[in-house]
């Protein structure tokens, strides 16, 4: 049992670390083997989110569970084609304009169902981090260069909700998350061609 800033970080939230901190470096570095990792990721942190009462946020952990499974087979079938490197592509205007609508309406729509469902005492950021986690890894298993800016937003509402819930170790982890994500977002940018850009 280790201690963060006076307060006891189990073994299970020393796993999700370590995991999630893998997974999502080895998405900046485009490596398929996020995936696996990911989904160690998402199984811890479905355990630890019941018990810190963040519902949309266990929920999310089932989804990515699945988005994971896809997002694996996406990358593994595109690695194993003719390209040297997996494409990096841009969303089109149609696309950025309904993630926008499901965004917006899905956080909503997601905070109602917790207040009037359950006691979360934080259903807004709740809400907006499933949904926008949500938005980001389908973007991420297309392989859409905004799937970086989805996830810098999760960061930024992550980072002082776990805090608040007493996550303090999943709390830092998401201030590493930013610094990758932002890390990610030039790495994929750099890899990205005239040619890519609407694929």
């Amino acid at each position: 049992m280790l201690t963060l800033a006076g307060q006891s970080v189990s073994t299970l939230e020393m796993v999700a670390f370590a995991t999630g901190l893998l997974s999502v470096w080895l998405t900046q570095r485009m490596h398929v083997a996020n995936w696996p990792a990911g989904l160690v990721n998402v199984a811890c942190f479905s355990v630890l989110f019941v018990e810190a009462k963040l519902y949309a946020d266990a929920l999310l952990q089932v989804a990515f569970f699945v988005l994971g499974v896809y997002g694996w087979w996406s990358w593994s079938r595109a690695a194993a084609g003719t390209q040297r490197q997996l494409a990096v592509t841009r969303a089109s205007a149609a696309e950025l304009g309904w993630l926008a609508v499901i965004a917006i309406a899905g956080t909503w729509g997601v905070a109602r169902t917790l207040v009037a469902f359950t006691d979360s005492p934080v259903p807004l950021p709740d809400a907006a981090v499933l949904v926008l986690s949500l938005l980001a890894t389908w973007a991420q298993a297309k392989r859409r260069l905004e799937c970086w800016l989805l996830w810098i937003a999760v960061d930024l509402i992550s980072i002082p909700l776990y805090w608040s819930r007493s996550l303090h170790l999943t709390a830092l982890l998401y201030v590493v998350f930013l610094l990758i994500c932002i890390a990610g977002l030039w790495t994929w940018k750099a890899r990205l061609t005239p040619a890519r850009a609407t694929a």
